[in-house]
């Protein structure tokens, strides 16, 4: 109870550290002598001194001592250790709470040889005995060791000196020697302990029976009065022997090893006891765990079924890949009479790990519709496995500070121990991806990276948690439209899907920038958007003529801003007066607009002619063509009627080498035959012929060339252009719409910005109302363009060149 608890096991004492005190802590630990001065404990110094220091089941820190270990008092068949641990919650150990334990455990009788293989030592423990004939021969003088051994009287414990055997010599150490290289000796009035590191330098691997042991060879001097006496100081333990196969551990143990039976001739077996974790276990408690013990000619056998109790699962990572392994911490005892020994007594300590085994982790997510949250378990995982923190859209979080992000993490324990994770995620929080499905449905997604470490060895393995919910809450966008007399109207209500879509015309993304070009009118607040386009527009459809009226209609797409897949498409129709194509005015000219209809898209509008074939349209666009004429010209014909004068002419488009129209479009014009007008009449000079301000669409373009022959212009994976101070720049300014040789091309202000807004500060001209900048260090070349196969029409062409400047201000650059 409490944060230590103490075991007496034989020749074993045990301290438990409770992991529920411990087990989050930086832990040193210190063993105390006699003299109260307290021993850091290390591996170097726990294998030399009896102490072994591992974890059980649930994490809990195990603290073992050899009842003859350095630091301990053995009085009357009672051995005492002192230990101190100190626990902080930082690796540099500042602010360590000490914690002091003193324990006792009674063991006897001893059997005259005692081993013991640890998991980090093996000793061998042997009583001293001097024979009878010798002890009547002595005689009671004092010792005089000065003279005769001067070196073995500087030795402590009467222990002179160890002699390892080994294949190619003997090799003698003193005491002091020998503590130096590792191993640990002590001395009793009854005893001689020598313990050894399984790493030490005379150690040697000897197989018996095809199971390989840890053996040290060696013999033990001490000094008894004016005597040297010699004892045998051999151990040896198993470091293999475990099979697993069939789901079941079978380990196997060789009785009377060579190294433990020089000069036995005869043995028998006294006592084969087995168990789990240093305590015994019966017949019937191993026959109700499925174990079984089997004690045989040569070895002894024990086989346990994979996952028995007794053992426990703890989580492994290989290759970041999560996994277990079965450990159980066995130990045998076998004791035995031989006419060298009369009675040796075995003890093996073995901990077994099977190996490694992947495992997946399951993911389960119940919807909650009625809160909106979506609620992810992420387990089970073993009792070792802790959540340290969460990788959402990118960034690494705290498991504390992830309710900062709307994530509320539980953590669920079951009757076995092992545990799951909780994650509660709002449908509504920022991480959360939502996407249209169909219909009425929205995906949400979540996707965060958990990460995860092992206790006590420190692993770290991730899991990504990738979780989708499709829910019934999806509010598609809807629309409504209408039209007055010359354009027509689209308004769309946003939904809650369609953030991210993005209005197209086919397959042209409409931009404020695009739709400023053909003079469209579009709005976005956020919740609405709206857009007006004039009834002669390039991207209207005009679907059919009536008697009265013409059908013209507008096509939306709303498309996936990311995928670009078609998620909506809206349109408007309306029907237009024939009146919207025709303006006769008074002075006898007509103005005609021709549309293109639908399903006539090999129609060329270029190719338009009125009756007199040489009457072709003034202006030209992909699905309109206009002619101005006079009535008296391009073939009109006339009729007379007692109050009306009817002008009729038709527009008509014509297959190259066939005389029957395709397209044929009727008009009239009707004026009245009696009709009185005022008219204010001044005699003047005629005036000079001028160019009168007015309003339309045009349709320009600007490059840049690589030189001025003007044959090659940068393409647009080429920008930006990277030019050095006072090289030349080529540019052309082309007018692409409408394509009518009556109209010039000319350019009247153009001028150069430090950003790329046209209005931004400082500005430098570079054409001053179609003019060189004067005050130009290096002013603006102008380019005659000429007719060529590019060029139709020279006229709509701008050429001209300009070196590369800077913008200074005072004598610092702005801007490279």
């Amino acid at each position: 109870t409490g944060p230590m608890s103490l075991e007496c096991l034989g020749n074993l004492l045990r301290i438990t550290l409770s992991a529920e005190y411990f087990g989050d802590k930086y832990l040193s630990l210190f063993v105390i002598d006699h003299s109260g001065t307290a021993w850091e404990l290390d591996d170097a110094m726990a294998a030399q001194c009896g102490y072994a220091v591992t974890y059980n089941t649930w994490r809990n820190i195990e603290f073992r001592a050899s009842a003859l270990s350095c630091h301990s008092h053995l009085e009357k068949d009672v051995f005492t250790v002192n230990i101190q641990i100190k626990a902080s919650q930082t690796p540099d150990m500042s602010n360590a709470t000490a914690h002091l334990k003193s324990a006792s455990c009674h063991y006897g009788p001893w059997s005259p040889r005692e081993l013991i293989c640890e998991s980090n030592y093996m000793e061998v423990c042997v009583k001293r005995e001097v024979p009878q004939t010798i002890k009547e021969f002595i005689q009671d003088e004092p010792e005089d060791w000065t003279l005769v051994f001067p070196e073995a009287k500087a030795e402590e414990a009467s222990i002179w000196q160890i002699v390892f055997h080994q294949p190619e010599e003997k090799r003698a150490l003193l005491v002091s020697n020998a503590w130096s290289a590792g191993y640990g000796l002590n001395a009793t009035d009854s005893r001689v302990l020598l313990r050894v590191p399984y790493t030490a330098a005379q150690v040697q691997l000897v197989e018996d029976q095809g199971i390989a042991f840890s053996v040290l060879r060696s013999s033990t001097f001490y000094k008894y009065q004016w005597m040297i006496l010699m004892l045998d100081t051999a151990v040896a333990c198993p470091v293999d022997g475990v099979d697993y196969t069939n789901k079941t551990i079978t380990w196997t143990v060789p009785k009377y090893i060579p190294p433990l039976s020089a000069g036995v001739t005869s043995f028998k077996d006294v006592l084969v006891e087995a168990g789990v974790d240093l305590c015994k276990l019966s017949a019937k408690e191993m026959a109700s765990r499925k174990y079984v013990l089997l004690n045989e000619l040569k070895s002894i056998t024990m086989k346990i079924p994979i996952g028995a109790e007794g053992g426990y699962y703890k989580t492994s990572v290989s290759n970041g890949q999560l996994g277990v392994k079965y450990t159980i911490n066995l130990f045998l005892e076998h004791q035995w009479e031989d006419n060298k020994w009369r009675l040796t007594k075995h003890t093996i300590i073995k901990e077994i790990e099977t190996p490694f085994e992947q495992t997946e982790v399951a993911i389960t997510n119940k919807l909650n519709l009625s809160a909106r949250l979506m609620n992810v378990t992420v387990g089970a995982f073993l009792p070792d496995v802790e959540l340290v923190n969460l990788t959402i859209e990118g960034v690494a979080v705290a498991v504390p500070e992830a309710v900062q992000h709307g994530y509320v993490i539980h953590r669920t324990r079951y009757a076995n121990g092992s545990k799951a994770y909780v994650i509660e995620v709002p449908l509504d929080a920022p991480s959360v991806k939502k996407e249209f499905m169909i219909e009425d449905m929205r995906a949400y997604t979540l996707n965060v990276t958990l990460t995860f470490i092992t206790y006590p060895s420190r692993e770290t393995f991730v899991v990504p948690v990738i979780v989708l919910s499709a829910v019934k809450d999806a509010v598609l966008p809807s629309a409504r439209g209408f039209c007055d007399g010359r354009n027509l109207h689209l308004i769309i209500t946003r939904g809650n899907v369609d953030q991210n879509w993005l209005p197209f015309i086919s397959d042209w993304h409409l931009t404020q920038e695009a739709a400023q070009k053909y003079n469209y009118i579009l709005r976005d607040n956020g919740t609405h958007l709206a857009i007006s386009v004039p009834f002669l527009s390039p991207h209207v459809s005009y679907e059919g003529f009536h008697t009265s009226a013409i059908k013209t209609s507008f096509y939306l797409t709303l498309k996936d801003g990311i995928t670009l897949a078609q998620r909506r498409d809206f349109s408007v129709s309306c029907i237009f007066s024939h009146s919207e194509l025709i303006q006769c005015l008074p002075n006898g000219t007509v103005i005609i607009t021709a549309i293109k209809l639908v399903g006539g898209e090999d129609l060329d509008t270029a190719l338009l002619v009125l009756r007199d074939r040489q009457c072709k349209p003034s202006l030209v666009t992909e699905k309109t063509a206009t002619f101005r004429f006079n009535v008296s010209t391009c073939g009109t014909s006339r009729k007379f009627n007692s109050t009306t004068m009817t002008y009729e002419n038709e527009v008509l488009y014509f297959r190259p080498g066939n005389n029957t129209p395709i397209y044929q479009l009727k008009f009239l014009c009707s004026y009245p035959v009696k009709q009185n007008s005022d008219v204010l009449y001044e005699s003047k000079r005629n005036p000079p012929p001028g160019i009168k301000p007015g309003f339309g669409c045009l349709a320009l373009s600007l490059k840049i060339f690589k030189e001025k022959s003007y044959s090659e212009p940068y393409q647009e994976s080429e920008y930006p252009v990277v030019k050095y101070l006072r090289e030349a720049l080529y540019f052309e300014v082309e007018l692409l719409q409408p394509k009518d040789a009556r109209l010039d091309l000319n350019l009247d202000d153009c001028w150069a910005t430090n950003f790329q807004s046209q209005d931004s500060l400082p500005q430098w001209h570079i054409l001053i109302h179609g003019c060189e900048n004067k005050k130009d260090s290096y002013r603006t070349v102008f380019y005659k363009v000429n007719h060529s196969l590019r060029v139709k029409f020279p006229q709509h062409l701008k050429r001209f060149e300009v070196r590369m400047f800077s913008f200074v201000q005072d004598t610092s650059l702005l801007q490279e």
